[in-house]
């Protein structure tokens, strides 16, 4: 995954150096939209596209409508006996999956299909599918499109959510300084880009993504009553549908000090490395991410024992900005690791901030900004 986001930050990056103007406010979102959906392409169907690819910028346009749509939390969606009220927010809707299924069927599958033998080894998801669609009669083409448009539309949480944490910067400056001074420790000014290997050894920055979802997750997939029950004193019945309150949970000061206040700080303690090596003693990547933290953070003989190391404060029982339970999102390790990845090489190279303060607009609880948002303007660090 780290690998796949570099490559395509390297093009990215690349993009935004040609239409920046330093200083001017421009509209950064669809690029950052594009970025997400290679990344998502090349890790699912091994594919990129052209930035310049006309049909593909409309595909991604088409799934950032989407996005915003089911995130207003429409009438319909839970009363879907409404649906005739909704006619014409419906056919767009319709018209928008029917152009990626289109798009999805003629510029990955038909294609992937002419060279996949029976007896290769699958190189990634869309392979799997297809070689599904041979082997188990109960597969239809039509299950492997949903699928692989559900999956791909996966990238539109990413580019949202990077454009909320790039306007929560451009509003609170000294955010985007920290993570800054965080990025240039662990890559010697410069010297390297940042990856998905640098997450231990940035909790700030991290930070700063938990932050932007505690404002604005929201709890878009419902969930179902498998059974009869009560809950503080209300009853429920088998087949209700049931949504984890985000909002109560995200916004309370029950949970939160200050909880209208945008303050990475609130993910961040102090341990021991003594502490941290053993909480990362199952990870995959634990000698590389000690070996990290000792070196950008001073770690001696000296000092190791008492040396107090700043990290991400983890198991929040009430920080569940990818819900619980069976139905919990299946691509969150995608959305923390591509989104801390264009963040990260973006701030790493660029000072973010808006000409206009006032048109940097979220809304509560929502991880979408429309499609046609607030600009941003980009001016390039000088180290």
């Amino acid at each position: 995954m780290s690998d796949v986001g570099v490559m395509e930050m390297h093009r990215f990056m690349d993009q935004l150096d040609e239409v920046v103007s330093p200083g001017k406010d421009f509209k950064v979102k669809p690029l950052i939209m594009q970025a997400c959906a290679n990344m998502f392409c090349q890790y699912m169907c091994s594919v990129r596209f052209d930035y310049n690819d006309q049909d593909f910028m409309a595909i991604v346009r088409n799934f950032d409508e989407i996005f915003w749509e089911i995130n207003q939390g429409y009438a319909v969606d839970f009363l879907p006996w409404l649906a005739p009220f909704y006619h014409k927010h419906m056919c767009k809707l319709t018209r928008w999956s029917a152009e990626i299924r289109d798009f999805i069927l003629e510029r990955i599958v038909n294609e992937r299909e002419q060279t996949l033998g029976d007896d290769e080894t699958e190189r990634d998801f869309t392979d799997a599918l297809l070689k599904s669609l041979r082997l188990d009669p109960a597969v239809t083409r039509d299950t492997i499109m949903y699928m692989l448009e559900d999956f791909l539309g996966g990238h539109s949480a990413i580019g949202n959510l990077v454009m909320l944490a790039l306007g929560y910067v451009a509003k609170h400056p000294e955010v985007g300084q920290r993570i800054q001074r965080e990025i240039d420790r662990i890559t010697e000014c410069g010297k390297r880009n940042v990856t998905l290997y640098d997450t231990e050894s940035m909790p700030y920055t991290v930070a700063t993504i938990f932050e932007v979802l505690r404002y604005s997750s929201s709890p878009i997939v419902p969930h179902v009553a498998t059974e009869d029950t009560c809950i503080a004193g209300y009853g429920v019945t088998k087949g209700t549908v049931v949504f984890i309150n985000n909002y109560e949970l995200n916004t309370s000061e029950r949970y939160w000090t200050e909880p209208k206040r945008f303050n990475p700080s609130r993910f961040i303690e102090t341990a021991t490395l003594a502490q941290i090596r053993t909480d990362l003693r199952d990870s995959p990547t634990a000698k590389q991410d000690l070996s990290n933290i000792i070196k950008t953070n001073g770690v001696s003989s000296e000092n190791e024992r008492t040396l107090q190391i700043e990290r991400v404060r983890k198991n929040i029982p009430h920080f569940l900005p990818f819900s619980i339970g069976k139905r919990t999102c299946i691509g969150q390790n995608l959305v923390r690791g591509f989104s801390f990845i264009i963040i990260a090489n973006i701030l790493q190279k660029y000072d973010v901030h808006s000409n206009d303060i006032g048109q940097i607009k979220m809304y509560p609880a929502c991880v979408a900004v429309p499609p046609d948002t607030y600009p941003l303007a980009f001016t390039q660090r000088t180290q």
